[in-house]
């Protein structure tokens, strides 16, 4: 194994290195921070670095020299700035939020403390989570690694294009309707939406009912450890699961041999997907149907899920809005405030509708005898990053979300798999879900495809 550059080595390959010694978490932070001083500029994927991360990486470094390392001991972390880091400002890509450092780790981030990360820095985010294009009033554009005029998608736009560039191998974020798996797809890496509840989160963001936060990393395997690290039950968040903490690397290779996966052709309405959207889950589709898993089609009866998530998301926006200062208002994106006054007046009634209507959804995909599901993750390669969006609803629909909203209302478990590149060389991506809870199926098969894409 060549360690002469560490930023590109995974998380397994950087613990490994430190265990025999031929590299210190120290080095490794280095490595990681001369790439990001040198590529950072025209990616623009940290909302702000963590002063404190030399002396977690001296801390960590001393650990493994004492024979004393910890499960993430030494390995470089970035965090979503939706999410609480001590110490540092969670701005939410907003001119309107406190710049002032918090003074209390999220859940997650405690636990990654404990489990030894050293956490770089805090990655941009779209203005409090609302959209797939990677851009923000606060933090500017933030641009895709494969090419710098497209943008990586969001709104975990920071944490997908820092895996994508090797500024670090784990990254944070956070999905509502998409947010780690459509930036995962743009970017070619991969994003674990979790099931809902399995990592804890306080205090909760805009689209609590339905947002999780996962793990983004450039393997299966590096996802599988980080979310080992932050599942697991705390009181803080009383709908985390009252499950004790697990490893999610095991039985990662025992393959899929006997599994049921269905292939997903109409997730509730006509979601669009072009030519390489299917050329991807047909790739996917061969690699399990030759390591021994039985493939079939399924067309769950599902309520239109797009125009359901549609109304929790704008309303959901409006609450956002409405807890900004009338006079700070001017400094939000206009898009971002367009929707909030459309949505604005939905009455109580509807949202009762509507969350029936999720549940009814959530129902039927429980019926179904699968293990786990293929289908498109994004409906077409990463858009330009300066793209025009006239309506954000319909661009919500058909362009961002379209694929990525059933599995957010149903809250199972769902990644984003990444599966070479189009012809003009951008990211492809599969996605693979399972059935509530099953977030180590979800895993086993993302992995499975990827062994077999060699």
């Amino acid at each position: 194994m060549d360690v002469t550059d560490a930023a590109v080595l995974d998380a397994a390959e950087l613990l490994e290195v430190f265990r025999r010694g031929e590299l210190t978490p120290l080095q490794a932070l280095q490595g990681v921070t001369e790439r990001i001083a040198r590529r950072n500029p025209e990616i623009n994927a940290f909302a702000t670095l963590n002063p404190g991360a030399l002396d977690a990486a001296r801390e960590s470094t001393q650990r493994w020299q004492a024979g004393a390392a910890r499960p993430l001991e030494g390995l470089p972390v970035t965090v979503k700035d939706l999410i609480d880091v001590a110490g540092l400002p969670t701005r939410r890509g907003s001119k309107t939020t406190d710049p002032a450092p918090v003074a209390q780790d999220a859940p997650l981030v405690a636990a990654l403390r404990q489990a030894g990360a050293v956490i770089i820095g805090k990655t941009t985010t779209t203005e409090f989570g609302w959209k797939s294009p990677g851009d923000s009033p606060l933090h500017g554009i933030t641009r895709n690694p494969w090419n710098v005029a497209h943008t990586p998608g969001g709104s975990s736009s920071g944490a997908a294009a820092a895996a994508a560039s090797f500024f670090g191998p784990l990254h944070v974020g956070t999905d509502g309707g998409g947010s780690i798996r459509i930036p995962a797809a743009w970017s070619g890496v991969v994003g674990l939406k979790p099931t809902f509840g399995r990592v804890p989160q306080w205090p909760l963001g805009a689209f609590g009912p339905v947002a999780v936060a996962g793990p983004i990393g450039r393997s299966v395997r590096d996802v599988a450890l980080l979310l080992s690290a932050m599942a697991g039950f705390n009181p803080a968040d009383p709908f985390s699961l009252p499950e004790p903490r697990r490893d999610f690397c095991a039985g990662l290779e025992e393959g899929v041999k006997g599994l049921r996966i269905g292939i997903l052709r109409r997730p509730g309405f006509d979601a669009p997907a072009d030519e390489a959207a299917w050329a991807a889950v047909e790739e996917a589709r061969a690699i399990l149907a030759g390591q021994g898993a039985a493939i079939f089609e399924i067309a769950p009866e599902l309520p239109d899920v797009s125009q359901l998530f549609a109304k929790l998301w704008g309303v959901a926006l409006a609450k956002a809005v409405g807890e900004v200062a009338q006079d700070q208002r001017a400094l939000m994106e206009p898009g971002l405030l367009a929707v909030a006054a459309r949505f604005r007046d939905v009455s109580g009634l509807e949202l009762l509708e509507a969350e029936a209507a999720r549940v009814q959804a959530a129902h039927e995909m429980a019926a179904l005898e699968v293990d786990a599901i293929l289908c498109p993750c994004v409906p077409h390669a990463a858009p330009l990053a300066d793209a025009q969006v006239p309506d954000a609803v319909a661009a919500l629909v058909q362009n961002w979300a379209p694929w990525t909203v059933l599995f957010s209302l149903t809250r199972q478990p769902a990644v984003s798999l990444p599966m070479g590149v189009d012809a003009a060389g951008l990211p492809m991506a599969v996605q693979i879900a399972a059935p509530l809870y099953r977030d180590d199926v979800v895993l086993r098969v993302a992995r499975a495809v990827e062994r077999g894409l060699g």
